[in-house]
C-alpha cells in the first residue's frame, strides 16, 4: 500500500480558532479594527516589546510596503538588504522607485553580513533592512551602531522571526519598524497576514494614517477630531477581524506551538549531525547569544547535485522537501538592476546547496522519522 505524501507543510487549528470565528461572525464586525484585531495587536505588542504600535496588515508585504511609505523613500534613495530573501523584502522599496543595494550573508547563519555594511554605505543610503532567517537573529548591535553613525532607519523583515530573541531582547524591537507574517507556512498563521511593529513614538501618528488609507480615522474614532477627511497618501492595509480571531486562537497557543517546533528541530539536528562529516553537510547554527524562532529546519548539501538528488529521493520516497530563495540579485529583475551572478557569492552558494525539511505544527513523531529515514538513506 503506498503511504501517504509527508509535506513540505501543513495548515493546521490548534486552539479555539473556530470557535472565534463564529464569535467574529456573531459579532457582526468583520473588517479590519474589529475586537479581535485590538485583541491580536495587544498582544503582539506585548510579545515583541513594542513601545508604539501594532497594526495588523493583510500581508508581511504591505507592512513592508508600509515602512517605505513611512520613511518616504523615492527615486533618489537607496536601501541596504540582503539578497538571499524573499521578493517582498526588495519589492516594497522598488515600488517606491528606491533602488535595493544588495549585500551578501554570512557563511554561518545565513543572515546578512553586518561586515559587509559600511563598504555598501552611499550619501544615497536612507534604510537597512535586515532578514533573521530562518528565525535566527541577525547581529543587531553592530548593524544598529552603522545605522547610528550614519543617520540611518533600520526595519526588520521580521517574517520568520517572532518569539525569537537575541541577547534577550525580542527580534523585531531593534528597528525603528518591523515587519510580521502570518502566511500559512509561519509558525502562526492565519492563512495570509502580517503586521507592522512601531518602534518609533514618532511614526505612529502618520502610520495610522498610512493604514486609515490616508485618512484621519484614528484621531476621529479617539475624538481628537469631529470628522475624519483625506489628510495622507495610504491604502487599504487592515486585516479583516474574521482573519485576526483566526490568528488569535493560534498565538493563545504559541508556547505549545513553540515546544512542538523545537522538539522537532531538536530531532533532526540530533539524527543528521552524526551524518554531517561524512557526507559534507554544514547543519544550521544558532549562535549562543540567539534564541530560535524555530520557524524552519534546513541545511546544506556539498554542491547543487547532491541537494538536487537528495530531493529527488526524498520526492521518489513521499517526502516533499524544498530547496529555498533564489537569490534576488540573480533574477531577472536583479539583471535590471545592473547585478550579475557572482556578485554576491556566499548567497549564490548557500543557495545552490540549501534543503528545507517538512516542518510544520501538527508534523507527527512518525512521520518526522520518517523523514530522517528517507534522507539519511540517500547518497
Amino acid at each position: 500500500m503506498t503511504r501517504p505524501v509527508i509535506p513540505f507543510n501543513r495548515a493546521a487549528f490548534t486552539g479555539r480558532e473556530r470557535e472565534y470565528l463564529e464569535q467574529a461572525l456573531r459579532n457582526m464586525h468583520i473588517s479590519s479594527d474589529g475586537p479581535f484585531s485590538r485583541q491580536v495587536a495587544e498582544l503582539l505588542a506585548a510579545e515583541t516589546g513594542s513601545p508604539a504600535k501594532v497594526l495588523l496588515t493583510t500581508s508581511c508585504t504591505d507592512a513592508l510596503e508600509m515602512s517605505g511609505l513611512l520613511l518616504d523613500l523615492g527615486p533618489d534613495d537607496e536601501v541596504i538588504m540582503p539578497s538571499f530573501t524573499f521578493v517582498s523584502t526588495a519589492n516594497a522599496f522598488v515600488l517606491r522607485g528606491a533602488r535595493p543595494v544588495f549585500v551578501d550573508i554570512r557563511p554561518d547563519t545565513w543572515n546578512l553580513d553586518e561586515r559587509l555594511l559600511e563598504a555598501a554605505i552611499t550619501p544615497r543610503t536612507r534604510a537597512i533592512v535586515v532578514v533573521h532567517y530562518a528565525g535566527i537573529g541577525c547581529e543587531m548591535d553592530a548593524i544598529l551602531e552603522v545605522a547610528r553613525r550614519h543617520g540611518l532607519a533600520v526595519i526588520e523583515d521580521n517574517a520568520h522571526g517572532l518569539f525569537g530573541a537575541q541577547r534577550g531582547r525580542p527580534l523585531g524591537s531593534f528597528g525603528a519598524l518591523s515587519t510580521l507574517s502570518f502566511h500559512e507556512t509561519k509558525n502562526c498563521s492565519c492563512g495570509e497576514g502580517g503586521a507592522l511593529v512601531i518602534n518609533d513614538p514618532a511614526l505612529v501618528e502618520r502610520a495610522e494614517i498610512l493604514h486609515a488609507k490616508g485618512t484621519n480615522r484614528s484621531r476621529f474614532l479617539r475624538g481628537q477630531v469631529d470628522k475624519y477627511t483625506w489628510v495622507d497618501v495610504g491604502s487599504s492595509f487592515g486585516l479583516s477581524d474574521l482573519l485576526a480571531a483566526l490568528l488569535l486562537g493560534q498565538l493563545e497557543q504559541r508556547d505549545t506551538i513553540q515546544r512542538h517546533r523545537e522538539g522537532m528541530y531538536r530531532l533532526y539536528l540530533a539524527a543528521l549531525s552524526p551524518l554531517a562529516a561524512a557526507r559534507g553537510w554544514q547543519m544550521p547554527i544558532i549562535p549562543d547569544h540567539c534564541a530560535s524562532a524555530f520557524h524552519m529546519f534546513a541545511f546544506l548539501t556539498p554542491n547543487i547535485e547532491a541537494r538536487d538528488r537528495l530531493l529527488a529521493r526524498c520526492k521518489e520516497n513521499g517526502v516533499l522537501a524544498v530547496f529555498h530563495y533564489v537569490p534576488l540579485h540573480t533574477s531577472g529583475m536583479g539583471e535590471r538592476l545592473g547585478y550579475r551572478a557572482g556578485d554576491l557569492p556566499v548567497s549564490e552558494d548557500v543557495s545552490s546547496r540549501l534543503v528545507r525539511l517538512p516542518f510544520f505544527n501538527t508534523l507527527a513523531i512518525d512521520d518526522q522519522q520518517r523523514v530522517i529515514d528517507v534522507v539519511t538513506r540517500a547518497v
